[in-house]
């Protein structure tokens, strides 16, 4: 088998794998919708960011990446790289530990040249039920940062009493763009929580501007609202994580927060149905949502109603050893 860099010649073959390895998933996760197109790969191949791994013709595996980013994840002085689902694939013909061991040689690959281009900040996004993928970046020194979790509405949970002192003031109401601004004290709250152990993730505060920026037309708003005052909202919008997310009868929860004093009470329980119960009637069929996994808040609401399709894993690369990378480098281009 040979490594070499992904070219156009690969992508018919790159997509039937992408395919097969969807389709994978799909069996342990029935409800997620059928796939007819996949993203253009060609996007990789203009930024040479891809590696295959080859037998003769016959494509066995491949990984591609997007364009590194600065300050990834919000985290200060941190170059990065994402690989979504779609941009990766070892053939289903080969044993679970041969697919193991070819996407150990593709990453090996790939972090060479990601770690002398600066890049500390390794994240894949991989099927849940893939468990060679799942293993082989495991012991490659990945761990889960996120989760992509998907949701039928056939069937929409029961609405229950809320224990709370309040609770027959509540109303559950979706919001005019224009009212928006009332949620801004919620939306740093959740920065602020997002903040705090075991997550530690920090964001600059809202200001009006950055409530409303990169908001598109899709995007709505649902809310709990109590003696006037909103506690607690749901976020949606067309646009997920994931090419899944993209078909026309799925929406996407993109943001979510509850007060702490109404966690547990039944109110975030209660707007989730009011916001199944509205997009259903609008025709809806999916709902999709994805958390972080060490937000131990998020991960254990979701889990309870969502079943988790993708794990997001990461790695962050030693600042010395890409100083080292980039020194050998240059020492041997002289």
């Amino acid at each position: 088998m040979e490594l070499i860099n992904f070219d156009e010649s690969h992508i018919p073959m790159a997509l039937q794998l992408a395919k097969e390895n969807y389709e994978m998933e799909r069996k342990h996760v029935t409800m997620l919708p059928e796939i007819v197109t996949l993203p253009d790969m060609r996007y990789f191949i203009e930024r040479g960011t891809g590696f295959a791994a080859v037998e003769g013709e016959r494509l066995m595996g491949y990984l591609c990446a997007y364009p590194p980013r600065d300050d990834d994840f919000g985290t200060t002085n941190v170059r990065g790289t994402y690989v979504p689902v779609h941009a990766h694939g070892v053939s289903l013909l080969c044993s679970g530990e041969e697919r193991a061991r070819i996407y150990s040689l593709l990453y090996q690959a790939a972090a060479e040249k990601w770690v002398e281009a600066g890049i500390r900040s390794h994240t894949i996004a991989l099927y849940t039920h893939d468990q060679a993928g799942v293993k082989s970046f495991f012991y490659n020194g990945f761990g889960l940062r996120c989760l992509d979790l998907i949701r039928s509405l056939d069937e929409i949970p029961t609405a229950i009493e809320v224990a709370h002192p309040d609770h027959s003031k509540l109303e559950y109401t979706e919001l005019f763009r224009d009212e928006w601004i009332q949620l801004l004290d919620q939306h740093n709250a959740l920065l602020k929580h997002l903040g705090s152990s075991p997550s530690f993730l920090y964001y600059m505060p809202f200001d009006e501007a950055g409530l409303y920026n990169h908001a598109g037309e899709d995007v709505r708003y649902f809310a709990a609202k109590v003696s006037g005052r909103y506690v607690a909202y749901i976020k949606t919008s067309h646009c997920g994580e994931n090419f899944a997310t993209e078909v026309d009868v799925m929406l996407n929860i993109c943001g979510a927060f509850c007060e702490p004093e109404y966690r547990g009470t039944g109110v975030y329980h209660n707007l989730l149905c009011h916001v199944m119960k509205v997009i259903k009637s609008e025709g809806y069929l999916l709902l999709g949502v994805d958390c972080e996994s060490f937000n131990p808040t998020a991960r254990g609401f979701w889990t309870k109603y969502f079943t988790v399709y993708t794990y997001s894993v990461v790695r962050r690369i030693d600042e010395k050893a890409v100083d080292m990378a980039t020194t050998t480098k240059l020492q041997c281009n002289v």
